[in-house]
């Protein structure tokens, strides 16, 4: 399976990254959302995993492209540390599939990665 991880935080990429190699998935990470819109063009792509707040595009921007100009409903997972209510319902009406505030416990991510998986290829 394989993971795009877009997200500006180094330290997080990274971790959550190497986790989710450790756990059989290859993962193609990018800290500026304009190089993940430009990877997710071209790579087919089994889920999304994308902060909000990024250079270049944000997590938001990533997510509308998807679903819209793609036309795809590959899983997207948002990550965030906005507690704003509004944030997450404006991320669920453009089409993702799950919001997870930071900070993120890889245990609780990797759940819900697998069970999006899971119902995703039904």
């Amino acid at each position: 399976m394989r993971i795009i991880l877009a997200e500006d935080n180094d330290i997080l990429r990274k971790s959550l990254s190497f986790f989710l190699e450790s756990k059989g998935f290859i993962v193609d990470q990018f800290s500026d959302g304009k190089d993940a819109l430009d990877a997710i063009a071209v790579n087919n792509y089994d889920l999304i995993l994308t902060d909000i707040n990024m250079p270049g595009s944000s997590g938001m921007e990533i997510t509308q492209h998807v679903r819209q100009s793609l036309n795809s409903d590959v899983p997207i997972i948002i990550l965030t540390s906005s507690g704003v209510e509004q944030t997450e319902l404006d991320s669920f009406d453009i089409g993702a599939n799950e919001f997870i505030a930071k900070p993120v416990s890889p245990a609780v991510l990797l759940v819900r990665i697998n069970k999006l998986l899971k119902s995703h290829l039904r």
